[in-house]
């Protein structure tokens, strides 16, 4: 699909959607997500196609958007496209934590320090993903029965988290506008499982 047929269709399912469009990032995202594993390499990074929403007293904002990024090696370059589910949101409270599909280099990093947790209660969801965080305790906490259940039938997700910010993905997944309608779904819904009403921190008092 044309870049100009890809803007004109995410347009329609943002509209469908009640989602503010913007062609292009307007509001210099780059910035706030630095943070994240996904943002932090590359270069000619890019974000096209914002769909967003605000909630009425700014408790949370959600955006849904193209990136784009390059990875050069001596004279070869690959570039890579993915469509990003962000939210912003005053009701999560999340410890920080990585989860994507488990690899071999995952469990031969485990010997560097990065511990896969597993759930043994949910012993598909821990042979797909490979899950970490410096607290494990507080991401246990964090993630409930839901959410397990999710990702143990859900393959190929990438999930990245801290405090008020989550960003949810496929590696080089860019989806067809009409799988956006579905993706913001998956994404809502995700963040609903998450808030930190639904859960207690272990090192409260």
């Amino acid at each position: 699909m044309k870049k100009t047929e890809r803007r004109l269709a995410a347009q329609l399912v943002a509209n469908s959607l009640d989602l503010q469009f913007t062609a292009t990032d307007e509001w210099g995202m780059l910035p706030l997500l630095k943070g994240f594993e996904l943002f932090r390499k590359g270069v000619n990074k890019k974000i096209t196609n914002v769909m967003q929403r605000k909630g009425d007293m700014l408790e949370y904002h959600v955006r849904i958007f193209d990136y784009q990024y390059t990875i050069s090696s001596g004279k070869t370059s690959v570039t890579y496209n993915q469509s990003v589910f962000f939210l912003e949101s005053k009701e999560l409270g999340l410890p920080e934590f990585w989860m994507r599909p488990e690899h071999l280099f995952h469990r031969i990093g485990e010997w560097f320090g990065r511990r896969d947790i597993d759930f043994e209660e949910y012993p598909e969801f821990s042979r797909r993903y490979f899950l970490t965080s410096p607290d494990e305790d507080y991401l246990r906490a964090s993630l409930g029965d839901a959410f397990l259940r999710f990702f143990s039938v859900e393959k190929k997700w990438i999930l990245e988290g801290v405090g008020y910010f989550l960003i949810f993905y496929q590696h080089n997944n860019l989806f067809e506008p009409l799988q956006m309608r579905q993706f913001y779904e998956q994404g809502t819904q995700l963040a609903e499982w998450l808030k930190k009403r639904d859960w207690a921190d272990p090192t409260a008092n």
